[in-house]
């Protein structure tokens, strides 16, 4: 076993590749070995650690040096200075990780310090190509324990308790979805993760599964066990390249040292698992609509009931969790359900993980317990509105969701509480407007996004979306009259209440919450006509 003096950790989530880690990482490799300290020094490529506004990122272990829009000219400085000489570079940190001169630990950066990380526990800690890593970090730990020391029912039983609900939309509870699935009846059963993000603005579930892929191969089996399924599929979109390839490598190791495919850990448990590319429709994330394109058909939602823990794949019970749903599963097992069901607030348990956006000044990913309020991610987490500007709005919940203004920023983050105020959690995308945001371009953005993924299939939302889109587009060019605020809001109220799926009835959130909040804007604009 190799021991190394310092670790140097690349953030290697598809942010900081995109802004040239990947160079980085092999000026790294070239600057090590020209000064000869190329085995005493670990070189790890991470997943996301969140904070992409400082990306690139590289932290140095075991100071914690945590050094922010690092290009490779700086390389050739961290390794003189500070990996040869002792000396951090203090100029190349990050500017929050420095107090009178004494650097800080990660956790007491402003940005992390109110979080809480659960699902993205590994991401940036660990190298996710690596199984031995994870394996150093309890992984695999909570598989075992439920196939040798427990029975399928306790496992599901001890979700239930946890208070978990499903992290990718409505938030129904977990435990009994897979205690539905369970009870099923049917000769084969699946288990299904939806990767299909299809939110703009959100990247919540890619970078779970960039940073930590095997913490989904371990949920996945755990669910396996607990419903009595030996096949999943992970349904990810194709524009995650870097997500499928971890992830097959994370399912090709774990098949490797046994922790896939027959007997595993010696019992007679078999569970095995695919990938199934997506085409990123949107309208994919909506769970019937997910299994019809898993078995090769269009991507199209179906009449519920029935339930895919009832009939799913091929018409045998399935059980559908997303990513961040089921990288919960093993520390709720490892650590028991009232560890959860301790942290949140009393209808909502654990973490939520969101992606901030918008007009804020630390863009990234973060994970808060359930309870914290919206003013604590704007200000504190999220350092405030760029450029002395005034926060006026935050769009929850992507197109599904709505805008909830500056008089509710006090409001704590849990499902309730946001549909309350004409929004939702949704899969977790923040995206946050200043003072200079119109509000009907805003709701107009959204609503085009969604006119242009309907699948088509019911009328409400095939044509419904469409009337609305073109009443909008008639006031933002100068052709609207007042009494199409009122047509408007009548038309999207319909379209909620009739149409088949999650996709259209939740289309019309972000114009009934501007609306709701922002009506003043409608009227001005029409006003001025």
């Amino acid at each position: 076993m190799e021991l190394y003096r310092s670790h140097v950790l690349v953030c290697g989530g598809t942010g900081c590749v995109s802004s040239g880690c990947n160079l980085i990482i092999e000026k790294f490799k070239e600057s090590l070995k020209n000064h000869n300290i190329e085995r005493e020094i670990k070189l790890v490529k991470t997943g996301c650690f969140g904070l992409c506004e400082a990306g690139p990122i590289v932290i140095v272990y075991p100071e914690g040096a945590f050094y922010s829009q690092i290009n490779p000219e700086s390389v050739d400085i961290i390794v003189e200075e500070h990996l040869l000489k002792g000396r951090i570079v203090k100029d190349l940190l990050f500017k929050d990780s420095v107090k009178e001169d004494k650097i800080k630990a990660i956790d007491e950066v402003v940005f992390y310090k109110k979080q809480l990380r659960i699902a993205l526990r590994n991401c940036g800690v660990i190298d996710p190509e690596a199984i031995e890593e994870y394996i150093a970090f309890d992984g695999y730990k909570a598989l075992a324990t439920v196939l040798t020391e427990m029975q399928p029912e306790e496992v599901v039983e001890i979700i239930k308790q946890s208070g978990l609900r499903g992290r990718g939309g409505g938030g129904f509870p977990t435990g009994l979805k897979w205690e539905f699935t369970a009870k099923a009846e049917g000769d084969k059963k699946y288990i299904v993760t939806n990767a299909d993000e299809g939110d703009p603005g959100a990247f919540m579930d890619r970078s779970i599964l960039e940073g930590d892929p095997h913490v989904i191969v371990e949920a996945m089996a755990i669910a396996g066990y607990a419903v009595g399924s030996d096949m999943g599929f992970v349904y990810v979109r194709a524009e995650y390249p870097i997500a499928v390839e971890r992830l097959q490598i994370a399912i090709d190791d774990a098949r490797e040292q046994e922790l896939l495919g027959e007997g595993i850990f010696g019992t007679d448990f078999n569970f095995d698992i695919e990938i199934r590319l997506g085409a990123g429709a949107f309208v994919c994330g909506e769970e019937t609509a997910l299994i019809n394109s898993i078995e090769g058909k269009r991507g199209m939602p179906k009449p519920r009931p029935p339930f895919p823990a009832q009939s799913g794949i091929g018409g045998k019970p399935t059980l559908l969790n997303n990513v961040e749903t089921f990288a919960n599963i093993p520390q709720i097992v490892l650590n028991g359900a009232e560890w959860l069901a301790k942290i949140g607030t009393e209808k909502a348990k654990g973490t939520k993980v969101f992606a901030l956006g918008g007009k804020i000044n630390n863009t990234g990913l973060l994970e808060i317990p359930m309870g914290t309020t919206i003013r604590d991610v704007i200000y504190d987490i999220g350092g405030g509105i760029p450029n002395g500007k005034a926060f006026k709005a935050v769009q929850t919940g992507g197109p599904s969701g709505g805008c909830i203004p500056t008089e509710h920023i006090d409001t704590p983050i849990d499902y309730e509480s946001l549909i309350e105020l004409a929004s939702m959690m949704g899969s977790g995308g923040m995206i946050v407007m200043d003072e200079d945001n119109c509000m009907i371009d805003i709701a107009r953005f959204f609503l085009d996004f969604t006119v242009e993924e309907s699948c088509g299939k019911c009328p409400p939302c095939r044509i419904g979306t469409k009337r609305m889109l073109e009443i909008l587009d008639n006031i933002t060019e100068g052709k609207g009259k007042l009494e199409d605020i009122d047509k408007l809001e009548r038309l999207a109220k319909n379209i909620k209440e009739s149409s088949l799926c999650g996709l259209g009835q939740t289309a019309p959130n972000p114009v009934l919450s501007t609306l709701k909040y922002f009506r003043g804007e409608y009227e001005a604009q029409l006003e001025l006509l």
